[in-house]
């Protein structure tokens, strides 16, 4: 597929901006929910995206043919995602939290279509107190975890999505494991 994708970028390269459609297509849902798993919002990550896809597209002559694609977009998202969070400010959103409660968001004052089985919803309920415990590390940590281990990215991927040496990679990683697992551990 790389090789699909390093065609389609020489064909935008040289004027063909319908090349460049394929190539949101294959990664539309990749990198949102990349930014979505970032943020916690899904406007926000849509708009990210977004953006991401329109700056790849604006310098895509910086392009570095002899790395891969995905890593190059990747780190354009991640840092786009890490500028939102650091200039967001307090917002309410229907997957906030309902002050006074423990884990019910304003989603769940909606009706529901249908009811889940029980192991289901415990289930659900696990993954989204995992992802709760995660979305809270510092962003450093949040990006860190989230592209080694939602994303799969190897530690030299990740170092080049995130413009950081290796060894700094594998401490993030490290403290990142160790804060979400004292968050964890009563679990």
């Amino acid at each position: 597929m790389e090789l699909i994708i390093r065609d389609k970028i020489k064909q935008v390269k040289k004027g063909d901006h319908a090349a460049f459609e394929d190539i949101v297509m294959f990664y539309q849902d990749k990198i949102y929910q990349h930014c979505h798993r970032m943020l916690g919002n899904k406007h926000e990550a849509e708009d990210i995206a977004q953006e991401a896809f329109i700056r790849a597209y604006v310098n895509i002559h910086s392009y570095d043919e002899r790395r891969k694609f995905s890593t190059w977009l990747y780190r354009i998202a991640t840092n786009l995602t890490i500028d939102r969070l650091r200039k967001r400010k307090p917002d309410y959103y229907l997957d906030a939290e309902v002050k006074g409660t423990e884990g019910l968001d304003m989603y769940s004052q909606l009706a529901a279509d249908g009811k889940l089985p029980e192991d289901e919803i415990e289930g659900l309920e696990l993954q989204h107190y995992i992802q709760k415990q995660i979305a809270e590390l510092p962003p450093k940590y949040r990006s860190i975890i989230m592209l080694r281990y939602l994303e799969d990215f190897s530690l030299q991927e990740i170092s080049e999505i995130l413009d950081i040496p290796i060894g700094t990679v594998k401490t993030r990683i490290h403290r990142g494991r160790e804060a979400l697992r004292k968050k964890l551990r009563h679990v």
